[in-house]
């Protein structure tokens, strides 16, 4: 007996309409003309997804423009801008900017997130509690994995290191680093193996952020990976720095990433507005391309980041959005490839979290989006909104079609 049958719904790798029935909160059945009597939602033949996963956002600095100064651009001057805003941060005034970022998240069909969450003898745990309470209140629309990291160095800042500790022992369950900000990146690198090994816990790391490539760690991640064990349990983001690697170089570091079972994730937006910044001509784009990495094995996510603050001034929590300027950007243009750059919000993303319960599949949690558009493609080159959501069955959002009040019709189209 089901609970409900969604019917006519085109999935992401089905060319044909098929009907999804939920029991329980799960997916019990998929299929064309699924027979049973339970009520029935009607898909119209447009495309529905799993919950979109979101592999890399900052909740506790989200929404602070108001507090902060932009006018360099620079990387530097975000982490000092929101080092000093950061002091005036209390668990409560966290909660309620993260509110407002999530609640977007949310309504544009993000049923997974892994916020990163800094700790540091400024902050210490009052931003962590703020994200904590966040998880706890709205699991009943979106499941959040917290990852811990020290954004303003981990070596070189006394202190920094207890707190990582605590956030572990507290719940968190994945631990980042930020290795460009430490006295000693690869000392900083090191340890976060380490203290991961030690929780046994995933690695989430912001690494290469800039557009040199010099002094690029990629490599010495993917050494560390296997020397611990870890492989398939890492990931880097941003990493900017192999966007400015010619092919050959790119594919041997592709290979490594592959080998060693470290996951990239793509964040357009931040390092579209942070990278290039010296250049007067020819500006750098600063955003790795995903389809080299790709063909070589690497998985690869695109993600928000940050949204309104001085690191990106900008962004209103759609990853459809961020998929569709991932495409412009990556000049990606044939379907297939662009139908692949909704699977890096979906299914590869939900790899690189390593997700066992995700997809449309029979027995997973009924975590569904259903996109005003046909195809994979058509969802991300048009942005198309989501017009509702589920989580474990439950209807969390909607957003009906707009209609236009024609002056002489006397009604609507």
């Amino acid at each position: 007996m089901l609970d409900l049958v969604i019917r006519n719904a085109r999935l992401q790798d089905r060319a044909e309409a098929v009907d999804v029935g939920l029991r329980g909160g799960r997916i019990a059945a998929v299929g064309r003309g699924l027979v049973c009597d339970a009520p029935a939602l009607e898909a119209g033949g447009l495309l529905l997804t799993a919950g979109l996963v979101e592999t890399h956002l900052h909740l506790d600095k989200t929404c602070i423009l108001d507090r902060c100064r932009a006018a360099e651009g620079s990387v530097a001057e975000a982490v000092r801008e929101t080092a000093g805003a950061k002091r005036g941060f209390t668990p409560e005034d966290v909660y309620a900017r993260g509110r407002r970022t999530l609640e977007k998240c949310i309504c544009g069909g993000t049923t997974r997130v892994r916020t990163q969450v800094e700790l540091d003898p400024v902050i210490g745990m009052r931003g962590f509690e703020g994200v904590e309470a966040l998880a706890r209140d709205y699991a009943w629309a979106v499941e959040m994995e917290i990852c811990v990291f020290p954004q303003e160095g981990l070596l070189n800042n006394p202190g920094t290191e207890e707190l990582l500790l605590e956030g572990l022992k507290r719940g968190a369950k994945v631990l980042g680093a930020a290795p460009y900000t430490d006295s000693d990146p690869r000392g900083q690198i090191d340890r976060i193996f380490a203290i991961a090994r030690a929780f046994d816990v995933d690695i989430d790391m912001h690494l290469d952020l800039g557009d040199d490539p010099s002094q690029m760690q990629a490599e010495y991640v993917c050494e560390v990976a296997e020397r611990f064990g870890w492989q398939g349990r890492v990931a880097i983001g941003h990493a900017t720095q192999l966007s400015m690697l010619a092919p050959g170089r790119l594919a041997e570091v592709g290979r490594k990433l592959a080998g060693a079972g470290v996951a990239v994730t793509i964040l357009p937006s931040t390092d579209l507005y942070l990278m290039g910044r010296n250049a007067t001509h020819a500006v750098p784009r600063g955003v790795v391309v995903a389809e080299p990495l790709r063909a070589l094995g690497v998985c690869c996510s695109v993600a928000t980041n940050n949204v309104l603050n001085p690191f990106t001034p900008y962004g209103d929590g759609s990853l459809v959005r961020m998929a569709n300027l991932y495409a412009n950007v990556a000049h990606v243009g044939r379907p297939g490839d662009i139908a692949a750059c909704l699977g890096m919000v979906t299914g590869d993303a939900a790899r690189l979290m390593r997700l066992s319960d995700y997809g449309v599949a029979v027995g997973n949690p009924a975590d569904l989006v259903l996109f005003d558009a046909e195809t994979p493609e058509g969802a991300v080159a048009e942005i198309a909104r989501p017009l509702w959501g589920m989580k474990a069955g439950r209807m969390t959002f909607s957003a009906p079609r707009a209609m236009l009040h024609a002056p002489d019709s006397g009604g609507t189209h």
